[in-house]
């Protein structure tokens, strides 16, 4: 590469800078959503004008996804939107098609329901069938994309098509073809939910994604206990005639010894009889589930 062409890319990148430090001093990088905007949309576009830094922006546009998707699931605004996220994980896959994290933390974020995220598991599909073109050796999209379709789109039928497909690639751990058998045999179960999310645990290679998978179990053990506490409070209106109006009722009857916590020690809510997790938990929003779940 010549001089004037480093040059350039260097003129460029500190354009770049600049820009965002100026945006931030107007409105900060959680401003709304709406405010984002993507130059340069086409993989194809961007791949000729990164010269030979393709890994290099690829991982800003990862970055810029994952800001894009927290300032997002963190703005107050009631029209929050995730629009960027799809085509900046496409520029960031495409500019480096064996970015591993950015597909399957992307898939994540796509397919996380309203109002946490956009509620688009086709996408997420999209995204890890993309990255099994790029690698076509890779069980773990495989199974990714059967994940989705049973933890996002219900359909047990393809998931456990999907574990069978993965559990069918020589490299693919011994557990996949129980796990599709499970899965079909017992789809929509919490059971079935937590042994998928512990395989992941043990399986995965990046310690984030475990740690994704760490918090799924956590949400898990967290509508267990939502479960008991909401029998609870049924128990307390059925013997004192009326709903609690809040812990300190139920701890006074001797349900109780004390507040009730989530995993992540964060109390539950209760008002009027309604018990929730608290909206500030680590592990809010939970997962929606098929009413025969439990």
């Amino acid at each position: 590469m010549t001089w004037r062409a480093v040059l350039l890319f260097a003129i460029l990148i500190g354009s770049v800078v600049g820009l965002q430090a100026l945006h931030e001093r107007q409105g900060g990088p959680l401003a709304a959503p709406a405010a984002n905007v993507l130059y340069v949309r086409s993989p194809e576009a961007m791949a000729r004008l990164a010269l030979s830094y393709d890994t290099l922006l690829a991982d800003i546009y990862w970055i810029r996804a994952v800001q894009h998707f927290g300032g997002s699931r963190l703005s107050t605004d009631s029209n929050r939107q995730f629009d960027l996220l799809y085509p900046l994980l496409d520029l960031a896959t495409s500019l480096d098609p064996r970015f591993d994290v950015a597909y399957y933390f992307g898939s994540i974020f796509l397919a996380e329901p309203p109002p946490g995220g956009p509620g688009r598991p086709d996408l997420a599909i999209a995204l890890l069938e993309k990255g099994l073109r790029a690698q076509p050796d890779k069980w773990e999209f495989v199974q990714s994309i059967g994940f989705v379709h049973y933890w996002w789109l219900e359909d047990y039928e393809q998931a456990a098509a999907w574990f069978r497909r993965a559990a069918a690639f020589p490299n693919a751990p011994f557990w996949m073809a129980p796990l599709a058998a499970t899965t079909l045999a017992e789809g929509g179960n919490r059971q079935s939910s937590r042994l998928l999310w512990q395989q992941i645990a043990r399986s995965a290679e990046d310690e984030r994604f475990r740690n994704e998978a760490l918090r799924r179990l956590r949400q898990l053990d967290a509508m267990d206990q939502l479960d008991r506490l909401r029998a609870i409070a049924a128990l307390f209106r059925e013997r004192h005639g009326s709903w609690p109006a809040g812990w300190g009722d139920v701890i006074r009857a001797g349900y109780l010894p004390g507040t009730p916590v989530d995993p992540t020690g964060a109390p539950y809510r209760l008002e009027s009889g309604v018990v929730t997790l608290d909206r500030e938990s680590r592990l809010s929003p939970l997962p929606r589930e098929p009413q025969r779940i439990r």
